[in-house]
């Protein structure tokens, strides 16, 4: 491994120790933002723009480094800045970050995978470049696995950066909007019989069948493909 490498393996692993050495996750969790709401609003009153700047380079930071706390940074995008900006803050920080780990997986580990792993590896490869971007779609859309390890394991393949970063940013938007608008009825939350309100119930809900409206989803554009075959 040459010095560039190793240089931005030690930052990164040096990022992740810092995070949990001074227990940065204690600051990612659903009664820290309910408890935080009042003085974050505020700021967000008065300095609208330092403000979404902070939570987007947050947001890129934990989802670049693979840290724990991206699903309460979205439903605090959308208590925060509401279901339209809230998701697009959420869609471009998410897939910027995701992409940053993408790359730097790319860059520390591919080769040496690739080289050592090559053969074994070729039916990945040329699946990859045949059906890439539909496979890195249907991962993002149907959550079978965290977003972390398609982010990391996509830089081990040959797909482009640019295809990544798409089908990322469209397939992670349905999941982003339903954890926003999640987001938007936490911060109208007043008082603990606010949690069975019909709005926050019917957006927690919508965070259940998430999952199986995707699949089903998936399912019709695999047959719609295959008709056309």
């Amino acid at each position: 491994m040459n010095t560039p490498k190793i240089v931005l393996l030690l930052v990164i692993a040096g990022a992740i120790a810092a995070f949990f050495y001074f227990n940065g996750q204690q600051y990612l969790t659903l009664a820290m933002l309910k408890s935080q709401y009042a003085g974050i609003a505020a700021f967000r009153d008065d300095h609208p723009i330092p403000a979404i700047a902070v939570y987007g380079l947050i947001y890129i930071a934990v989802t670049g480094l693979s840290l724990p706390g991206a699903a309460i940074l979205t439903l605090a995008g959308g208590a925060v800045f509401g279901l339209f900006w809230g998701t697009v803050i959420v869609s471009f920080a998410s897939t910027i970050g995701a992409t940053l780990a993408f790359l730097a997986a790319r860059f520390l580990f591919k080769d040496s995978i690739q080289a050592k792993f090559g053969d074994r590896l070729q039916a990945i490869n040329d699946g990859i470049a045949r059906d890439g971007a539909f496979y890195l779609f249907t991962l993002r859309l149907v959550p079978l696995f965290p977003f972390f390890v398609i982010n990391l394991l996509m830089g081990l393949t040959s797909i482009k950066v640019r295809t990544f970063y798409w089908v990322s940013q469209i397939g992670m938007l349905a999941g982003t909007l339903v954890y926003v608008n999640a987001g938007t009825q936490l911060g109208k939350l007043e008082s603990l019989s606010g949690i069975l309100s019909p709005l926050v119930v019917g957006s927690f809900a919508l965070l259940g069948v998430f999952p199986l409206m995707a699949k089903k989803a998936i399912e019709f554009i695999q047959q719609q493909r295959k008709s056309d075959v």
